[in-house]
C-alpha cells in the first residue's frame, strides 16, 4: 500500500527546507532533519503517546529504507528517538541526505493521512511549523468517486 504521494513527499521536503531555515544549524542538513523529526515527534506524541511514536517511526523507517540504503544503520529507540541518524547521515552526500530525510518524514506523513486523515495530519503540521506556507494545501490522499 502506497500512502505517499506526490503532494505528501512535496509536504516532508518544505517542512525539511522550513527546519533548516528556522534552525540555522552550523551542522547542516542532517542536523536539521534531526530536528524536524524530534519537532513533529514532540507535537505527535502528545496524540498518539510515545509508544504510538516509536511504532510510526518504526514503520515509517522500514518504508523508507528502500529509497534510502543509509536509513539501514538507523534505529528507533524506545523513546522514539531515531539512534544513528545524524551520526549516518553526516556520513553521506547532501543529497543522499535530502533525499533519505525527505523519505522518512513522507513516510511518516503518509502514515498520518491514513490513520488520522488529511485535516488532522496537517493541523499537526501546522502546530509544528506555523510559519510554513501551508493554506489550501491538499496532499492528494482522499482518492474521488466518479
Amino acid at each position: 500500500m502506497e500512502q505517499v504521494t506526490p503532494a505528501i513527499r512535496d509536504l516532508a521536503r518544505l517542512l525539511l527546507a522550513v527546519e533548516a531555515h528556522r534552525s540555522g544549524h552550523p551542522e547542516g542538513e542532517a542536523h536539521a532533519a534531526q530536528s524536524a523529526f524530534e519537532l513533529l515527534g514532540l507535537h505527535l506524541s502528545k496524540l498518539v503517546g510515545v509508544a504510538g511514536l516509536q511504532a510510526l517511526l518504526v514503520r515509517a523507517l522500514a518504508m523508507a529504507k528502500p529509497e534510502a540504503s543509509w536509513l539501514a544503520a538507523v534505529r528507533v529507540q524506545g523513546d522514539a528517538t531515531l539512534e544513528g541518524f545524524s551520526e549516518t547521515a553526516q556520513q553521506q552526500s547532501a543529497e543522499a541526505i535530502a533525499e533519505g530525510s525527505a523519505a522518512l518524514l513522507a513516510q511518516l506523513l503518509g502514515l498520518l493521512v491514513t490513520f488520522i486523515g488529511e485535516a488532522l495530519t496537517l493541523r499537526l503540521v501546522r502546530g509544528a511549523w506555523p510559519e510554513a506556507q501551508l493554506e489550501d494545501r491538499n496532499l492528494g490522499a482522499e482518492e474521488t468517486s466518479a
